[in-house]
């Protein structure tokens, strides 16, 4: 090596700072959990109320403003309005969209949380009966028409009250929804289940099987932690007394007398002639989750239905659409409203690498433009995107 580099060298290496590392004590350094998930009743902006009916009163949590467009939902089996969409509503993308409408929780008789215990006398209304009290809630806040949002035996609630009042359901989103009476081996675990909630209350076997009708099987393996909170919600949250009442109601469920073909002439009385099928004639969204025990079920629903006015969507490895993955059903409800005619406003969307290429490209061009005036501050001309060139 030359002496000339070798005293350049030794030079620049004189010219640096001298950097001493310095031993830190870690103090004070515990680890981090993370948050244990709960179903919280009673969060910020939701108000319950409670409507009499003709079969006493129903409980209807409501969130948002009165005055913008309304959404109703019905719950599953064994659940509430908090532990079937609490976790959906609150999801960040679903509360941008949310800020355009109104949510009108609607609770069967007994099953909101902390619900008394239903009287021996009182006689639970059948699945026909709880749709017809959907129309009491909607005199009680004065709503024309809204959108259904229903899981599960919900679903199948919203269906009944949509065919009796087409004209107050404006559009349909039913998720894991069965179309058709009990066959016999559900028939036999339900009325089974039943009778374990009223005699010994929750057991391993009820348990089991409602587990198995929300998640379908491998549920431990797919989502463990997300298991786990709805076996403790369970176990320990659940009225046994009033989860049989609703079981007994779903279990006797006649068929939803929808069908997509026309009505024979016969079935008219004379001079009359059909004039449209009796399928629902409002736009739906039938969902299932890919692995749920609903899926075939949802496939007769579709083929019942209009296929101009509805469509069949299947969401991969999941069972419980809402709660395993929430960012995917958002995204089709956004669709979904927006091609009802709603303007929904959303949060900024997420910066990808070509959006971040394309923002960066268009502010230097508008500077460009600007300073083309007086002297440009940039040594060469823009003319393409210089990211992508």
């Amino acid at each position: 090596m030359p002496t000339s580099a070798i005293s350049e060298e030794a030079s620049l290496l004189s010219g640096m700072r001298s950097e001493t590392l310095e031993e830190v004590e870690l103090t004070g350094v515990r680890p981090s959990l993370p948050a244990v998930r709960t179903f919280t009743r009673g969060n910020t902006g939701v108000e319950e109320v409670y409507v009499d009916t003709d079969n006493g009163p129903l409980c209807v949590a409501v969130q948002g403003d009165r005055s913008k467009p309304p959404i109703l939902t019905y719950h599953d089996l064994g659940l509430n309005y908090v532990t079937s969409f609490q976790t959906f509503f609150n999801y960040c993308e679903m509360r941008t969209l949310m800020s355009n409408f109104c949510v009108y929780h609607v609770n069967a008789p007994g099953q909101e949380e902390g619900a008394a215990p239903l009287s021996d006398d009182y006689v639970f209304p059948s699945m026909d009966e709880l749709a017809n009290q959907l129309d009491h809630v909607l005199r009680y806040f004065g709503l024309e028409s809204v959108v259904g949002l229903g899981v599960g035996a919900g679903g199948n609630i919203l269906a009944r009250f949509a065919y009796r009042q087409p004209t107050k359901v404006e559009a349909l989103c039913l998720i894991n929804v069965v179309p058709t009476t009990a066959g016999w081996i559900e028939y036999g675990y339900q009325k089974l289940n039943a009778r374990y909630l009223k005699s010994k209350g929750m057991t391993q076997g009820v348990m089991d099987y409602l587990m198995w009708h929300h998640f379908g099987k491998g549920t431990e393996e797919r989502n463990h932690d997300l298991a786990r909170v709805y076996r403790e919600y369970f176990e320990h949250s659940v009225h046994p007394g009033n989860l049989a009442a609703f079981i007994d109601s779903y279990v006797k469920r006649t068929d939803l007398p929808i069908s997509r073909s026309t009505p024979t002439v016969e079935s008219f009385p004379a001079g009359r002639r059909p004039s449209m099928t009796t399928t629902l004639q409002m736009p739906i969204i039938n969902v299932c989750g890919a692995l749920s025990p609903h899926q075939e079920d949802t496939v007769i629903l579709n083929s019942r239905l209009d296929p101009t006015k509805s469509s069949w969507m299947k969401v991969s490895d999941c069972s419980m659409v809402l709660e395993e993955v929430p960012q995917k059903m958002c995204e089709a409800l956004r669709l979904f409203l927006q091609g009802l005619g709603y303007a929904v406003r959303l949060g900024r969307p997420p910066l990808t690498v070509s959006r971040s290429a394309e923002v960066i490209s268009k502010s230097i061009k508008q500077s460009a433009s600007k300073d083309s005036v007086r002297s440009s501050p940039w040594p060469f001309r823009i003319t393409e995107n210089p990211l992508t060139a």
